[in-house]
């Protein structure tokens, strides 16, 4: 009786997020916490599936400034459940997009202080963002920058963002990498570009001062670049910051559940995110450690940075990296923040949390980029 009744309870639960309402979660907020207690403890009274009654979370506030707080609590994006079905709807979502990104970049490098050039580097667009000050024990370091974007988003311009926040609070030269993504050019098309510059800047630079970094997509690609360079014999970088890396593409880890519908920059892996990645792979693995390098091996890896937030849909993919870089005994740091969705950290250059991570980010390749 007790299995059947867990299952019932099971099932009226899932029902009501289903039908979740403001209202819904008020109701549930009125039942009186020893009425709670009881009917959530016999919905677990199983070894397996966690069942969790339907609630509604306010934004946190302790230490939290008010720009991130506007970023918490902002409904979800617009195109979370996009369903692109064909090239030109992927293409024009994709520009859509850039659109919104680009207006946004000339007053950020006016703020930072930073000048932005095109360039090819073997044969691939690239930008190279350089601050108007370099500290002195910069002059000769040099960062690697592949952006996010669930392999589909951010290209050309809008791709800099990151790179202008690292180079302005960080002090250093960046060349960020414009790789070519889908619908155009799926796997292995972005690694291969983002290689053949790798490849072209240890030749020219001492990879002893030089670190990869990106977020997303971007810390997925970051890991996957030193596996990659490890398999090829090639130089390793000194350092590597993977910001909430995509580091399993399918639909494994914790967070996938339990910040769904809670991380209100992606959503859910369900939507827009899950046919990225399905995109992108084109029929390949999705466990092909250079797709999803979780599964790769991560000894002799350079020190990591990783950063997080508590409802990014990623949190399960930073903390499962951050574990199995320690276990393979690299030096590893974890940065998560309060109540941030995926990749808040570096959507609004005046949050004192952006600089503060880019700032903790810097400080770390400090310690290992050799001068």
């Amino acid at each position: 009786m007790r299995r059947v009744h867990c299952a019932i309870a099971s099932v009226a639960i899932t029902m009501a997020v289903i039908q979740f309402t403001p209202a819904r979660a008020q109701q549930t907020a009125a039942v009186p916490y020893d009425e709670l207690a009881r009917s959530e403890a016999e919905a677990n009274a199983q070894n397996g599936t966690r069942v969790a009654p339907v609630k509604s979370i306010g934004n946190p506030d302790d230490g939290v400034s008010s720009q991130m707080q506007a970023m918490i609590g902002a409904p979800y994006p617009p195109h979370f459940n996009a369903d692109p079905k064909t090239p030109a709807e992927w293409k024009e979502l994709i520009d859509r997009r850039a659109k919104l990104a680009i207006a946004n970049v000339p007053a950020m490098k006016q703020k930072l202080g930073v000048k932005v050039e095109e360039t090819k580097i073997a044969g691939v667009h690239c930008f190279v963002v350089t601050p108007s000050k370099i500290p002195p024990e910069n002059r000769r370091r040099l960062l690697v920058h592949v952006h996010g974007g669930g392999y589909v988003f951010g290209p050309g311009e809008a791709a800099l963002p990151e790179a202008i926040m690292m180079a302005g609070f960080g002090g250093f030269k960046v060349i960020s990498v414009d790789y070519r993504m889908p619908p155009d050019f799926p796997y292995p098309a972005a690694m291969d570009d983002a290689m053949a510059v790798w490849k072209d800047t240890v030749k020219h630079n001492d990879h002893r001062r030089i670190a990869i970094f990106g977020t997303s997509t971007g810390g997925a690609m970051t890991l996957a670049m030193v596996l990659r360079a490890r398999d090829e014999k090639l130089p390793l970088p000194a350092a590597i910051a993977p910001g909430t890396p995509w580091a399993d593409i399918d639909k494994i880890g914790d967070s996938y559940k339990s910040n769904e519908w809670v991380d209100n920059v992606l959503v859910t892996w369900d939507g827009w995110l899950g046919r990225a990645a399905k995109l992108y792979a084109n029929g390949t693995d999705l466990k092909n450690p250079y797709i999803s390098p979780i599964y790769g091996d991560f000894k002799g890896f350079p020190p990591t940075i990783l950063t997080s937030g508590t409802r990014d849909l990623f949190l399960s993919n930073t903390v499962r990296t951050h574990r199995k870089l320690r276990r393979a005994g690299v030096i590893a740091d974890l940065n998560v923040y309060e109540g941030q969705s995926h990749a808040q950290y570096q959507f609004n250059v005046d949050a004192p949390e952006t600089k503060e991570a880019f700032t903790d980010i810097a400080k770390f390749f400090g310690r290992y980029l050799g001068e």
